[in-house]
């Protein structure tokens, strides 16, 4: 085993980060003790170190079980870029490299081997995998994307459910199995499929607290509002649509005004797909146009916007998609365009399915999309308790947040519709309990004889989108629950009762608001950064096409950031910045450090130098002359002689401020700068009072302007 004094070392060492993200050192440490682990952790959560780590810490090979060429390949480039010995086997390798890889992999130069399921469990690979056990030692099993195990999972894989051989084979061989969503039911799942042993189950949150969310309701030219949001984002981003021929038409309009764009689907040929995808992971295009099928394969983190142009399918879904959005974890922007008419379209779409039971099903996802799009809670909220985790709501980073709705009291309404679905023995769903309050008279209700409940009509006095607006927030509050196979029914749960017995009150949001994000002034240092970070990407996109890998195998985006505001000018203080590892240090670290240290002699502002009559008034003052005596000696106002130090006090010249104006006054003065602004001295002088002069106002003044630049 690889001793480093700690997991922190060995962290810094490799990675070259400082400390472990929520779960990741129990985790690794639960992987060092050979325990059978299943990690369910979103996406830019950190699932990648948690079977990473260990394997370079134990002796053996680590065997990585990943479902797509492009993925095997991001996650080798990013770890040989770490100086860490990794290497995949797949069929986009010729035989004489394959021959080698596996020469290096029996005499022990590597410490991680990516392999696709298929592959791993052939009846040519077996016996080259008996032979690494018996010469160097398998540490672990890491089963990437577990999920696709699950047929109740969103990808599926046949091949994942074969996985359960090498628990048979291996069988005292530890398996991780990591995925970024799974319901319960999915996680049941792996660990029955996988035959996991008493697993250590880590099941990290499912926010994304540095992901934008906002839905903005479709326009009719909406393709100028796409346009309009690409223009105003920075960075790389996917815009999902729901058909190829709208994917290819919208590619091309972008590329029409400017935006460099390319179009993803599964229509296109393997060879056309590859070379868009290698495109976009290298920032040699800015924005892919996607259907689903631009999907897993993606490990790019530094994506800064989603935009889906489309409904997505299901909630579900849309987090996966959403959230390729910010893996490095800087702030990312999710928007999903709402209109009727793709209403429609998803439903024409289902009605083609040819199993019933399906269509029922997707019907459900459908309604929980609009729910969703309709909503007045918190998204996150909304997203959460899809996959059964509570959030108490106000993100401050979603539309709904951040223009929140007025919040009104509705319980008294809240009680009408429970009770109503109370009367309609929780056999009914939001629809059918809308109809009766408002006391409808469609067939479904007189043949029920619901038109005879005690609840019939008393919610006439609300308009149908109200009752549905409080529904939806009942539902998101978790305040009524509904099930989930494919019948949209109401029942009741514990906090329902509550709310019937007077024991809870309902506050809901009631109008909807434009959504818009608010953003404030840069400051000239934020200026000056984004300048430096913008010169790092450029450095960072030579050194990754040299090499033939994406930018951020090179450095993150949040490492960059971090050089940029802190602008480290020796190799040691680039060696600090989070995600700098040892192996980085020497292969970029001179690279990086000359360009920083140019931009900054290039930003230095040039040092005006006083004049003559300026540096006569400074050797009189550092002789120890008051201002009066200087005057008198150069014939010249004291006013004159002020300026003359002021001045002189901004170009960073000798002058001690204490000798001028006493400690206390100093206090006071740049408070009142502090409260009404530097502008003009006459304000400054009326907030303080007469009892301060304007010389020393325009001293202290001089001295704060010098501290701020």
């Amino acid at each position: 085993m690889h001793q480093l004094h700690s997991l922190e070392a060995a962290l810094k060492h490799f990675f070259g980060y400082d400390s472990f993200r929520p779960e990741q050192r129990q985790i690794i440490e639960e992987a060092l003790a050979q325990r059978d682990l299943l990690v369910v952790m979103p996406t830019g959560g950190g699932k990648s170190l948690c079977f990473q780590l260990p394997a370079l810490l134990k002796s053996g090979l680590t065997v990585v079980v990943s479902p797509l060429i492009a993925l095997m390949q991001d996650q080798v480039d990013a770890l040989r870029d770490n100086g860490i010995a990794a290497t995949f086997l797949n069929s986009s390798l010729s035989l004489a490299e394959m021959r080698s890889r596996e020469a290096d992999i029996l005499s022990g130069k590597v410490k991680l081997l990516y392999v696709a399921p298929e592959r791993l469990l052939s009846e040519r690979f077996l016996p080259f995998l008996e032979k690494v056990r018996s010469q160097q030692g398998i540490s672990a099993f890491a089963i990437d994307e577990a999920h696709c195990v699950s047929e109740w999972g969103h990808d599926f894989r046949p091949e994942y459910r074969q996985l359960k051989q090498l628990r048979q084979r291996y069988s005292h061989i530890p398996i991780i199995a990591l995925t970024a969503t799974a319901t319960t039911r999915v996680r049941q799942d792996i660990i029955q499929q996988l035959t996991l042993r008493q697993p250590g189950v880590h099941i990290a949150s499912f926010n994304r607290p540095n992901l934008y969310y906002e839905v903005q309701p479709k326009q009719r030219q909406s393709y100028n509002q796409l346009l309009k949001q690409i223009r105003a984002q920075k960075g790389s981003g996917i815009v999902y649509c729901l058909s190829r021929r709208r994917v290819n038409e919208i590619a091309a309009r972008l590329a029409q005004d400017g935006i460099s764009a390319l179009p993803y689907h599964a229509g296109m040929s393997d060879e056309n797909r590859a070379a868009h995808h290698t495109c976009f992971i290298r920032d040699d295009v800015q924005v892919m146009v996607a259907t689903i099928a631009f999907g897993m394969g993606i490990n790019k983190p530094d994506i800064r916007f989603v935009i889906h142009y489309d409904l997505p399918r299901n909630l579900e879904s849309y987090y996966q998609e959403s959230g390729r959005a910010g893996r490095d974890g800087e702030p990312a922007h999710c928007a999903l365009f709402f209109g009727a008419k793709d209403i429609r379209t998803v439903e024409y779409l289902i009605e083609q399915k040819p199993n019933p039971d399906e269509q029922r099903v997707a019907r459900q996802q459908l309604r929980q999309v609009i729910d969703y799009a309709e909503g007045t809670d918190c998204r996150r909220t909304i997203q959460l308790g899809y996959f059964g985790e509570r959030f108490s709501g106000n993100c401050g980073n979603c539309d709904n947040c951040l223009n929140p709705k007025p919040i009104e009291d509705w319980t008294i309404e809240a009680q009408k519709f429970l009770s109503c679905v109370a009367r309609c023995q929780e056999k009914f769903g939001m629809a059918h309990i809308i109809d009766v309050l408002r006391g409808s008279r469609r067939k479904k209700i007189e043949q029920n004889g619901h038109h005879l409940l005690s609840t019939y009509g008393i919610g006439k006095d609300q308009p149908t989108e109200a009752w549905k607006m409080l529904a939806r927030s009942l539902l998101h509050q978790g305040l009524v629950s509904e099930t989930t196979d494919g019948y949209r029914v109401l029942k009741l749960n514990k906090r329902s009762w509550e709310i019937l017995r007077k024991q809870r009150s309902v506050e809901i949001a009631v109008t909807k608001a434009p959504a818009t994000k608010a953003t404030g002034e840069a400051t000239p240092k934020a200026v000056e950064a984004e300048m430096l970070f913008m010169q790092l990407q450029r450095l960072r996109k030579q050194l990754a096409d040299a090499q033939s890998v994406p930018p951020y195998v090179v450095f993150a985006d949040s490492s960059l950031k971090l050089m940029a505001q802190l602008k480290p000018q020796t190799l040691d203080a680039f060696a600090q910045i989070s995600g700098v590892g040892t192996h980085k240090l020497n292969q970029y670290g001179e690279q990086f450090v000359s360009e920083i240290r140019a931009f900054c002699q290039e930003q230095a502002p040039p040092v005006p130098l006083p004049s003559d009559s300026q540096m006569t008034t400074l050797q009189l003052y550092q002789q120890g002359l008051s201002v009066e005596e200087i005057a008198q000696r150069r014939s010249l106002t004291p006013g004159t002689i002020i300026n003359h130090l002021s001045e002189l006090i901004e170009m960073r010249q000798p002058v001690d401020l204490n000798r001028l104006v006493s400690a206390q006054h100093q206090k006071c003065i740049l408070k009142a700068i502090q409260t009404v602004g530097s502008d003009s001295l006459k304000t400054i002088r009326e907030h303080l009072g007469e009892s301060f002069s304007y010389e020393e106002i325009r001293l202290v003044r001089a001295w704060w302007r010098r501290e701020k630049t």
